[in-house]
């Protein structure tokens, strides 16, 4: 690894931190920059754990010292989505790198769509039942374990149609990020698809991020950070499916 990409993935895992913790789709630009870094496509997506997983601690701190607590609220949908992370994330190691990193360049495309149009509650909507919020969470965990990118967005318009509001919601999204990340991450450790240098430097912006991105996130700063991504995002897209 040279210096500058150690500079690029300080400065991307700082980025994506803020980004995800904020609104989500942080993975989208660091997932990318690992491959531009000369780090295979699932190896990449393993490594970024690392940085997800200490940018996810690093936010439920700030939010926790903020005083908003996501631990209580995550207990109907932590199971589900632990479940789902196991079956995504193992799934995904099985596929050969070069494929990986063409479908993740197009699943970039919705993502940016998603971050350009953030799903937003529906206001007097009934909230979903437990059975329908337990088949949501484990289709969102199988998603989570298998690419990350994009997952907090989903996560989050999911979480307020169960029936939290937004500022509990990003609180207990990231407390769920941090729980399936920590059980998807030995699953790539033991696979061999986790590349410890440019992982950790990835997570040492990424611990930063979280946590300006959770103070941002309670002050309401998230439009020019969403701006940012989609630019980002849409080069780095590109880039793995080979147009530029």
């Amino acid at each position: 690894m040279t210096w500058w990409e150690a500079v690029l993935l300080l400065g991307g895992g700082l980025a994506a931190g803020v980004i995800n913790t904020m609104a989500g789709g942080g993975s989208a630009l660091t997932v990318p920059l690992l491959v531009l870094a000369g780090v295979p496509g699932n190896q990449a997506n393993g490594s970024n754990r690392v940085g997800v997983l200490a940018a996810s601690a690093s936010a439920v701190a700030a939010f926790r010292k903020a005083g908003v607590d996501g631990v209580k609220g995550a207990a109907p949908v932590l199971g589900p989505a632990v479940v789902g992370s196991l079956v995504g994330s193992f799934g995904i190691s099985q596929i050969a790198d070069e494929t990986f990193e063409t479908i993740f360049g197009f699943l970039l495309i919705p993502i940016i769509v998603l971050t350009i149009f953030k799903p937003k509650p529906k206001e007097g909507a009934e909230p979903w039942s437990a059975p329908v919020t337990a088949g949501v969470f484990l289709c969102i965990g199988m998603y989570g374990g298998a690419f990350q990118a994009g997952v907090g967005l989903v996560m989050l318009a999911a979480l307020t149609r169960a029936g939290f509001d937004l500022v509990t919601a990003n609180s207990v999204k990231v407390m769920v990020n941090l729980i399936v990340t920590m059980i998807a991450l030995p699953v790539f450790v033991l696979q061999g698809n986790v590349v410890w240098a440019p992982a950790l430097v990835l997570a040492a912006g990424f611990l930063a991020g979280g946590w300006f991105g959770a103070k941002l996130a309670v002050r309401g700063g998230e439009k020019v950070v969403r701006v940012f991504m989609v630019g980002a995002a849409l080069f780095l897209a590109g880039r793995l499916i080979g147009l530029w």
